[in-house]
C-alpha cells in the first residue's frame, strides 16, 4: 500500500511537471507589445470598431506571413514592414474587410502612407489615422467604407523625434506670433488707460470732498480785513458800537 501511494505521488508529480512544461512551450494566442491586463487581448484589437461583435473574424499579425496565411495574398500586404514592431489587426464588416496597420513611430507611418497612397486600387478605401494606416478591402460602397474608417480612432499622443512635417510654416508662425503680441500690447494699453481714467475720477471726487469739508469748517471770510465795507453779500457780521470812538 505504501509503495502504491509513493508510485501515485511520483506519477502525479511527473504529470504536473509535464503540464507546466507544455504550457510554457505552447505558443501564445497573441504576441503584442501592448496587451490588455484584464483579458490579455492586444490593445490594437480593441481599437477595431465594435470589436466584441467581430471576434470571430478578427485576425492579429505581428510577423510577416501571418496576415497572408489568415486572409490570403494581397499586393498591399507585401508593402507592410514588420521589422520595427509593426502590428496589424483585421476584421470583416458589411462595408468590407477592415485592416489597421499600427507603426511604432509617426515617421514610419508617414513613410508607409506615401507608399500606400500610390498603390491602393479602386476597390480599397485607405486613410492614415495617427500612427494607423487603415484599409477597407473589397469595398463596394465608398461611402460605407469611409464611414467605417471614420469609426477608427487613434487614442495615443504622437511625438515627433525631429521636426513635425505638419506644423505651420515659419512665415505663418511669425505672422501669428506678431499678431498675438500686438493684440496683447493693445489690450494692456487700453486697460492702463481705463484704469488711469477711473483712478483720476475717483481721486478728483475725494479731493473735492476733502476741500469742501475743510471750507465748511473755516470761519466767515471778509476781504476787508475788518474794515467798514458794504455788506452786500450779507456775509459780514454787524460791527458792535462798543469798540467805536466816542464823541
Amino acid at each position: 500500500m505504501q509503495f502504491s501511494l509513493r508510485k501515485f505521488g511520483i506519477l502525479a508529480g511527473l504529470t504536473a511537471v509535464t503540464a507546466v512544461f507544455a504550457s510554457a512551450q505552447a505558443p501564445e494566442k497573441f504576441k503584442s507589445q501592448e496587451i490588455s491586463e484584464s483579458d490579455g487581448i492586444p490593445v490594437l484589437v480593441k481599437h477595431l470598431p465594435d470589436w466584441e461583435s467581430h471576434k470571430d473574424s478578427t485576425v492579429f499579425a505581428s510577423k510577416p506571413g501571418q496576415l497572408e496565411a489568415a486572409i490570403g495574398q494581397r499586393p498591399i500586404f507585401g508593402q507592410i514592414d514588420f521589422t520595427a514592431g509593426t502590428e496589424v489587426v483585421s476584421a470583416v464588416y458589411p462595408a468590407g474587410r477592415l485592416v489597421i496597420v499600427e507603426y511604432t513611430s509617426p515617421q514610419a507611418s508617414s513613410e508607409a502612407d506615401t507608399l500606400f497612397s500610390g498603390s491602393v486600387d479602386s476597390s480599397t478605401a485607405y486613410r492614415r489615422i495617427g500612427n494607423y494606416n487603415a484599409f477597407v478591402l473589397d469595398a463596394t460602397d465608398p461611402a460605407a467604407a469611409n464611414a467605417l474608417l471614420d469609426q477608427v480612432k487613434y487614442e495615443k499622443n504622437i511625438q515627433w523625434l525631429g521636426n513635425n512635417p505638419f506644423r505651420i510654416s515659419p512665415e505663418r508662425a511669425f505672422a501669428i506670433t506678431t499678431a498675438d503680441i500686438f493684440m496683447s500690447t493693445l489690450i494692456v494699453i487700453l486697460i492702463g488707460i481705463g484704469l488711469t481714467i477711473v483712478g483720476g475720477i475717483a481721486a478728483g471726487f475725494v479731493f473735492f470732498a476733502a476741500r469742501e469739508r475743510h471750507r465748511r469748517s473755516l470761519p466767515t471770510f471778509s476781504d476787508a480785513g475788518g474794515m467798514i465795507r458794504l455788506n452786500l453779500d450779507g456775509l459780514t457780521p454787524d460791527m458792535t458800537t462798543d469798540r467805536l470812538l466816542s464823541d
